[in-house]
């Protein structure tokens, strides 16, 4: 770690390419993206405008701020919980330990969503995000949809109060919701039905925990991440899916892709999956009949 007696010496690409040859000893993933994040965090600048000041010298506030924020990362902590927010959609989302970071195959869960029901634009309907978490994917859909009724649904009270924050970050009008997905029948709208379920549901196996990288498996919430039996998370879902004849968009482990497919095919004939931009099996959409 750079010293406080050399910080006259401590320029923006002295710090660019010492970090990122310390983050690679301690084999922390991208790290020379790694030490652009945190630095521009510090500058209080855009990651690109960095390479229009390499010579820039870092003050000693700016060395004092900095190092805490390396030293984390080196420990393989998530760059998101470290800056405490992440870009979701366009949306300025809060994240911390109690809540999964939001990932680029949300977005095109979104994005899935959006593309497949464009005749419900302007209208009314009611959306559930079952396991909201951070409440990003109801945040993003009420910033596309204002005409939509968006609901977030979470077990846990830490994940409530962040996407709350979230909702008022955001200016949208969203009603978070505690509840259990194993216990849905419990979660309703007075007089009226879903039109749309979504979600992103803990869908690792346990088994596999050691496996991931450590800047998952050791930070992000396992409430959020993980079940001893994966299959069994959708099978609620998709239940309560069909009885309120709602649209379901969920994104899956591609490793079970096929057999969540067979138990919605059941229920919803119009049952397909989608691929990511990595050709993962990663999505499953369901739209009823009219």
């Amino acid at each position: 770690m750079p010293q406080k007696n050399d910080d006259d010496f401590w320029s923006v690409l002295r710090m660019l390419e010492w970090a990122t040859e310390y983050f690679e000893k301690k084999q922390v993933p991208d790290p020379r993206h790694s030490i652009e994040w945190l630095l521009a965090e510090v500058l209080e600048c855009k990651r690109l405008d960095l390479y229009l000041q390499y010579g820039r010298p870092l003050s000693t506030d700016e060395l004092n701020r900095i190092r805490p924020l390396v030293k984390r990362r080196a420990d393989h902590e998530p760059l998101q919980y470290i800056t405490g927010s992440t870009n979701f959609m366009g949306c300025h989302i809060k994240v911390n330990p109690s809540v999964l970071i939001p990932r680029i195959e949300t977005e095109q869960l979104v994005e899935l969503l959006i593309e497949t029901l464009p005749q419900l634009e302007h209208k009314p309907v009611n959306l559930l995000d079952i396991g909201t978490g951070s409440g990003c994917i109801p945040i993003a859909l009420k910033k596309m949809r204002p005409a939509w009724n968006c609901y977030g649904m979470d077990i846990s009270d830490e994940a409530l109060t962040v996407a709350n924050e979230n909702a008022k970050v955001n200016d949208v009008d969203i009603q978070f919701i505690k509840g259990d997905l194993f216990n849905l029948h419990e979660v309703g709208i007075p007089d009226s039905g879903w039109d749309i379920i979504v979600s992103n549901p803990p869908y690792i196996g346990t088994d596999e925990q050691p496996s991931l990288e450590k800047q998952v498996g050791d930070y992000e919430p396992g409430l959020a991440l993980f079940h001893s039996n994966p299959l069994k998370v959708y099978e609620p879902i998709i239940t309560y899916a069909d009885r309120n004849a709602a649209a379901m968009f969920l994104e899956l482990n591609d490793q079970l892709a096929n057999q969540i497919l067979e138990i919605s095919i059941g229920t919803f004939p119009s049952s397909q999956l989608k691929r990511d931009l990595d050709k993962n099996l990663r999505f499953l959409i369901a739209v009823p009949a009219p």
